[in-house]
């Protein structure tokens, strides 16, 4: 499938889990990423392989494509890695904008914009699609590859250059590598403070506008809410919008300017992780369920016990305990008559967790926020 660019689930750490990827597909991503990948661990660590083989192998309930993205600097290691996942996946992405401390210590990520990096980077392109494309290494391919060579496009997604202007250099040198598409997240790399200021959409508007870059350009940063969507797109001038942290709170925002209910939107997402079990940790969905509450929630008088709550959960049964009873209490809605409450709920209601104040202000703000 030719990856749909319009509209797409950024890689995020640990959050970017089968689950999650469907449910973004149900509310409009044309394509999702998976978290940045090791190809180290692919290689060596065996459970690590299987766990992800496992993420990849679920389907999506509508058609849309995958992109693995992996990370790295050592070309020959990431080809090995991305055959033993290359069956699984529509398109491979090489991360070059991962800004964090681990990538600044490994040597990956946006730490490989530096102009005397830039050979390494072009090598690692050249590399996956001379390797990948070429119908005489069909033989070499792990035995869960099907008899016949995959011609799976390349991607890179970088954070701009220092300086920027050397940034639509550096996307022209990754079209001529064999890049298919590039997306750029338009600030510079930062593991202090990541999120300092908004991305600079100018930098992504001037990329577009590169009169020998023809491959597609995807623009990421600055979409806080529906609206953001088309003003990005129409300034920027891009092929598609990438989402990343605004989609922990509102994984719908590509489908409509409506803000999902956070409690029902956190069921429908562990109804999945019930029908697919084993491809997203416990941990990794109380991460989900806590920022689609505090996306409305955070500024609720009980919001303070929400982390708490949920880390005290051991199972996707208590989870859904603590969204259906003491969550729609402390937000002052009715319980369903049916719903099993438990002594402990009756505490934290009778300790105002739940009072008629807190009821009062959530209604007096319309809805959460």
């Amino acid at each position: 499938m030719s990856p749909n660019l319009s509209f797409i689930a950024a890689p995020m750490v640990n959050q970017s889990d089968f689950p999650f990827r469907r449910l973004t597909a149900r509310y409009g991503a044309t394509t999702v990423y998976t978290q940045m990948l090791s190809p180290e661990l692919l290689i060596h660590d065996q459970e690590y392989l299987e766990f992800h083989r496992r993420d990849l192998q679920s389907i999506n309930e509508k058609p849309v494509s995958t992109v693995v993205q992996l990370c790295g600097n050592n070309a020959e290691e990431i080809i090995e890695a991305g055959r033993k996942i290359q069956d699984l996946c529509d398109a491979i992405d090489l991360n070059l904008g991962c800004p964090q401390e681990v990538a600044r210590d490994g040597h990956f990520g946006a730490y490989l914009l530096g102009q005397k990096d830039w050979p390494l980077v072009e090598n690692i392109g050249e590399l996956f699609t001379s390797r990948y494309n070429n119908n005489r290494i069909e033989l070499v391919f792990a035995v869960s590859c099907m008899a016949q060579s995959f011609k799976v496009p390349v991607s890179t997604k970088l954070r701009l250059c220092q300086p920027s202007s050397k940034t639509v250099e550096l996307a022209e040198r990754l079209e001529a590598s064999g890049s298919s598409w590039i997306t750029l997240h338009a600030r510079t790399v930062s593991s202090r403070r990541r999120r300092q200021g908004a991305a600079d959409l100018s930098e992504i508007k001037t990329l577009k506008q590169s009169e020998t870059l023809t491959i597609p350009v995807v623009s990421n940063g600055n979409v806080r809410v529906f609206d953001d969507l088309a003003q990005n797109l129409e300034y920027t001038g891009a092929d598609g919008l990438m989402v990343g942290e605004t989609l922990l709170g509102n994984p719908c925002i590509f489908s409509n300017n409506i803000l999902p209910d956070p409690v029902e939107i956190s069921l429908e997402y562990l109804n999945i992780c019930r029908l697919y079990p084993g491809v997203a940790t416990l941990k990794t969905i109380q991460t989900h369920i806590r920022h689609f509450i505090d996306f409305q929630c955070a500024r609720r008088p009980w919001s303070r016990k929400l982390r708490a709550a949920l880390n005290a959960c051991t199972d996707l049964d208590d989870i859904e305990h603590l969204l259906r009873v003491k969550i729609q209490r402390w937000r002052g809605m009715t319980i369903n008559s049916s719903t099993e409450t438990d002594s402990e709920d009756e505490q934290d209601f009778d300790n105002g967790v739940g009072n008629i104040e807190d009821a009062i202000s959530w209604h007096l703000s319309g809805m959460d926020q």
